[in-house]
């Protein structure tokens, strides 16, 4: 029942955190409303009648049709600068060579040769600059919201007014060939259409030659009025490859042929048009707001003469928009309004006397320009508005529930802490969301999720808080409910400080590794501090709020300087994979965190590979060795046999896929469709293979090797402090009285065996370390799929990763003591140092909190070309972004396990029975074997609250984040990096929340699971050693030498009703 109420009430807590994160979100990313409605020929632009006679006619909506055909080119990704031509030498400096300048060659004749002919305009898009989201704006004319970037992944069809409906309105044949995007935004709409697969972004090639197989025979036919083609060569090359790679000048070479095929066929009746949709950033990613993401090319051309211009048609959608919605400034729509009904006024009389109205003409064009960049700011402004009484509910709650972790946190620490209160305030949330969703249903309103959420998780909460605080909060002073030490609390603030400014936000991969690192120090000098490291007097400063000296060291100070310097060493060099922000143009990235595919030259590459395969091979040497360390590869369990073997097959898998995806453009023609068929079966086998261990881990959790034999006697060990025979009478009084113990022992049992056949002893190995070899075990399982989503050089980032947290682990519990039998608790400093190597991994695996920086290749690993399973691509890019967050999340309940496991590295001498004090007086000091985890088992009850505390303090660290940001997002809301730095970083720290909480609630339910399998195992032996009315004895192994060497000890209390009738425990670790 424990174990269910801990779990619950971090789940309850989670819920807590989510329903302020999503109440938050309701208020601050709001979307705009989507009008049905559909302009239609009958209905005039303006005021006043149109000047042509026939309304509605084919090819004469409004005003004359000029021309006849439309051929629209969408060159995704195709940037301004890529239509540039090659800058020419100047001379004293050196000369400027990019692959992509120069390319459309094509574009740059025409312009010189036909200038009335063509223009080439630099279109400034609105971000966000991701693919579904430009299509809408650019086919309804209206601005993309920042919250729609997330349905890049599943698009849905277009509601609104668009070109495409009012061309098939009209009855224009419309036909579409290239990115399948546009069949989900249109659905039905084209006469003729072909679709090609668009999200895998390492195919350079299908959608742009399945164009050109249809593009030249359907315009030949002249069976169209309007051809879209959408072109993604260019924006996949960016995503691969980067824009400066010589394939990028290959595909813009291509689509220049391409415009110069489509000029030489062009009637003169046909306007052509070539754009892009966005462009791409110095890495080749877009999808946020900067210079070179909002640049895209525009040209044109028809054979004809072009530019004759007519008034724009808004100020209908302004009105009904405006009736719509209702959030528009009435002042300035007034305004707008009236300049829009004074430019028509002016538009009338110019076409009734178009004579000598050059001046009157320019009149009208400057008063329409002023009237569509005051509905633009305005509509920027309106769906921009924020909901505050929403924003301000989210930060409390969540401000709340931080306080609520922290206050039972301390709670779980204190000796009188019970567990029955905590599925109280579950059953007070879930009643209240029942009476509020039936009131709602009976009286017919309408309320949001969202709000019905936080009201549940409102009403759930403050009683909660109200009897906690006035059961246990108020009878402490408030120092002890903020228990920190002063340096991690002065740490936690700058951090939370830090999410208020933007360049600490930009520059955070630098920030987060500081704080690391500063951290650190406190922690090594704490050790000298509390006596653990150095003598007192080779450093005197004052303790800062730390501990006082408790107990001797566990770790000599070499060890532990040791353990400072290497940790230090692996930040550092982790440090060397970092992506930089786009915001410091001086800042170079890693060429290290780019595929090997992207690389030119053979040896660089093959050098690489066998880099990242020997970091492989030394992540799986190292795991099995510290499995091997303390005994946990010796149990025929389906587990350790399949870390025996299966972990090696994984590893051979991820080496092949590596060395298929890094040469798949080389292989022979013959050889690419088995490479491609290889190169997802092998991802897909190796997450296979992590799965079944995941779940043989869970089956049988617990791997002990267990020894029985019959007849073999107990036997004591005769300790004597001198070495050789006894030399003196003090030497003999002193080993004669252990040898006659041994005598009448072995007696006794000689006399019990002539009565039966001999007692059975059992030898079980491996329990000192049972719970922290369930975790490492599932931590690397959990490694290799995550490994496969990423680059292959993260491979080394991974072997720092697990390198360091091995370290951060031992520094850790070298300045934690082990009370038996508890409480047990798990510091501050260590959860924080915890939390903050997960951002610092993050960064160092090449992401950032902007949506350019996702890497959008992880999508098609193990995934066939052609999918349509979009939400596997999106959990695999997820996967990918927050793979730091899981692993640590997951891997958090090792703070509480291993200074237990450490305790096997310096022996204890063994606790005396109570009423052997004369005994104790003649017999020398033994020294005990340490139970490690098994000192755990000693007080299940604290062992619970420990791991509820752990989770909590976690848990709280993480909330001051997301807390920070949203405080932050809402009070810099108007600031000018609120879209670009502060909403993104919002975003990414809720996101990576919800998956550290989930990370967190699997982990300690993982342990737990151990917990249960060995308390099973303790009862399935003992039941069956008394149906077999046996006399059994029990060697439990816990570290530290063998069976035979074992020595006696008292049983654990939560194992003392399981065995039973002259069973008694050894403890060890290896056989």
């Amino acid at each position: 029942m424990r174990k269910i109420s801990v779990l619950l009430f971090l789940a309850w807590v989670g819920f807590l955190f989510y329903a302020g994160i999503a109440l938050f979100t309701s208020g601050f990313l709001l979307t705009r409303l989507e009008l049905t409605n559909h302009s239609s020929c009958q209905e005039p632009p303006g005021p006043g009648s149109l000047p042509w006679g026939s309304r509605g006619e084919p090819g004469a909506c409004w005003m004359a049709s000029r021309f006849s055909r439309l051929v629209l080119v969408l060159i995704d990704a195709l940037r301004f600068d890529f239509a540039q031509p090659q800058l020419s030498h100047v001379s004293g400096e050196p000369p400027i060579s990019l692959p992509f300048l120069g390319k459309l060659g094509f574009l740059q004749r025409i312009l010189e040769i036909q200038p009335h002919h063509a223009r080439l305009y630099q279109s400034k898009v609105d971000p966000p600059t991701t693919t579904m989201q430009r299509l809408k704006a650019l086919t309804t004319g209206s601005l993309p919201t920042f919250i729609d970037a997330g349905s890049n992944f599943a698009s849905y069809a277009i509601a609104e007014d668009n070109l495409v409906k009012q061309l098939t309105s009209t009855g224009r044949r419309v036909v579409f060939m290239g990115d399948e995007t546009w069949n989900d935004l249109f659905p039905g709409a084209f006469s003729q259409a072909f679709f090609f697969p668009s999200f895998d972004v390492r195919d350079l090639h299908t959608v742009d030659n399945g164009i050109l197989e249809h593009l030249y025979p359907i315009m030949d036919s002249g069976e169209w009025d309007v051809l879209i083609t959408h072109f993604l060569g260019v924006d996949h090359c960016g995503h691969k490859h980067g824009p400066h790679h010589p394939e990028m000048a290959k595909k813009l070479s291509q689509m220049d042929q391409v415009i110069q095929g489509l000029v030489e066929r062009l009637e003169n009746d046909t306007l052509l048009v070539v754009t892009g949709d966005h462009g791409m950033t110095t890495s080749g990613n877009h999808g946020g707001d900067s210079e070179l993401e909002t640049s895209a090319a525009l040209f044109l051309y028809s054979p004809t003469a072009l530019f004759p211009s007519a008034p724009p048609e808004v100020s209908r959608f302004l009105h009904t928009y405006s009736t719509a919605a209702q959030d528009l400034q009435v002042k300035e729509l007034h305004r707008l309004q009236n300049l829009f009904s004074k430019a028509s006024a002016d538009y009338q009389r110019l076409l009734q006397s178009p004579q000598g109205a050059e001046a009157a003409l320019q009149t009208v064009i400057t008063e329409l320009q002023q009237f569509l960049r005051g509905v633009r700011a305005m509509c920027i402004e309106s769906w921009a508005r924020f909901s505050l009484v929403r924003m301000a509910g989210g930060a409390a709650l969540l401000a709340a529930t931080c306080f609520l972790c922290l206050l039972v946190s301390q709670w779980a620490a204190s000796p009188g802490f019970y567990f029955r209160p905590l599925l109280i305030p579950m059953a007070w949330g879930l009643t209240g969301a029942l009476v509020c969703a039936g009131l709602l249903a009976t009286t017919g309103l309408k309320l949001d999720s969202v709000v019905l959420g936080a009201m549940a998780a409102v009403g759930s909460l403050l009683p909660f808080l109200w009897k906690a605080w006035a059961s246990w909060g108020a009878k402490r002073p408030l120092a002890a409910l903020l228990p920190m030490p002063g340096p991690v609390l002065l740490l936690l603030l700058i951090r939370f400080a830090g999410f208020f400014s933007d360049s600490f936000v930009i520059a955070e991969a630098r920030a987060a590794p500081f704080l690391l690192i500063s951290l650190i120090l406190l922690l090594v000098a704490q050790l000298h501090w509390e006596g653990k490291l150095l003598p007192p007097k080779l450093l005197t400063i004052p303790r800062l709020g730390f501990l006082t000296p408790a107990g001797p060291p566990r770790h000599n100070g070499t060890h532990a300087l040791g353990l400072g310097v290497g940790l230090l060493l692996c930040i550092r060099l982790a440090g060397l994979f970092h992506r930089c922000p786009e915001e410091t143009p001086a800042c170079s990235s890693s060429p290290w965190l780019s595929p090997l595919a992207s690389m030119v030259g053979g040896r660089a590459k093959n050098v690489w590979y066998g880099a990242c395969v020997g970091a492989l091979a030394a992540l799986l040497a190292a795991v099995r060795l510290w499995l091997r360390r303390y005994g946990n590869l010796k149990s025929p369990e389906p587990p350790v046999l399949f870390v025996r073997w299966g972990l090696p097959l994984m590893g051979l898998g991820t080496a092949a896929y590596w060395a298929l995806a890094s040469g798949a453009d080389e292989a022979p023609p013959r050889l690419r469709a088995l490479v491609a068929g290889a190169s997802v079966m092998l991802p897909r086998a190796v997450a296979g293979l992590a799965a079944s261990g995941l779940m043989l881990l869970l089956w049988r959790p617990v791997t002990v090797l267990v020894k029985a034999a019959a007849g073999a006697p107990r036997t004591r060990t005769v300790l004597t402090p001198f070495s050789g025979p006894p030399t003196s009478q003090a030497d003999l009084d002193y080993v004669v009285p252990q040898i006659y113990r041994h005598m009448q022992e072995e007696f006794r049992g000689r006399l019990e065996r002539t009565k039966s056949q001999g007692p059975l002893t059992v030898a079980a190995y491996q329990l000192g370390s049972v719970y922290s070899a369930a975790m490492v075990t599932a931590l690397t399982l959990l490694a290799f799929p995550l490994l496969l989503l990423h680059a292959e050089r993260i491979s080394l980032v991974f072997l720092l990763l697990f390198l360091q947290s091995f370290l951060l682990l031992h520094l850790l519990a070298a300045g934690i003591p082990i009370t038996t039998p508890g409480p047990f608790t798990v510091p501050w400093q260590a959860v924080s140092a915890w939390a903050f190597m997960a951002t610092q991994t993050f960064y160092s695996t090449g992401h950032q909190p902007v949506f350019p920086a996702i890497h959008w290749h992880a999508a098609f690993v193990g995934v066939p070309e052609g999918h349509d399973f979009t939400w596997l691509s999106a959990l695999l890019v997820g996967t990918n972004t927050f793979a730091s967050h899981i692993l640590f999340a997951v891997g958090c309940p090792l703070l509480l396990l291993w200074p237990f496991l450490c305790e096997s590295q310096g022996p204890r001498k063994r606790r005396q029975p109570p009423g052997n004090e004369a005994e104790a007086r003649v017999r020398p000091e033994e020294e005990e074997e340490p139970l490690m985890e098994m000192r755990l088992r000693d007080a299940p009850h604290h062992f619970n609250a420990a791991l509820l505390q752990l989770g909590l303090k976690y848990l709280f660290v993480l909330g001051i984040q997301i807390l920070a940001c949203a405080l932050a997002a809402s009070i810099l809301r108007r600031h000018l990096m609120v879209w670009k730095v502060f909403a993104p970083k919002f975003i990414f720290e809720a996101v990576g929340f919800i998956v550290s909480s989930v990370g967190l609630c699997l982990g300690i339910a993982l342990v737990m699971r151990v917990d249960g399998a060995v308390s099973s195992w303790f009862r399935q032996l003992v039941l069956a050693q008394q149906k077999a009315g046996e006399q059994s004895s029990l060697v439990y192994t816990g570290a530290g030498s063998s069976a035979r060497e074992a020595q006696s000890h008292l049983l654990p209390p939560c194992s003392q009703d399981l065995l039973a009738s002259g069973t008694s425990l050894f403890y060890n670790s290896k056989s």
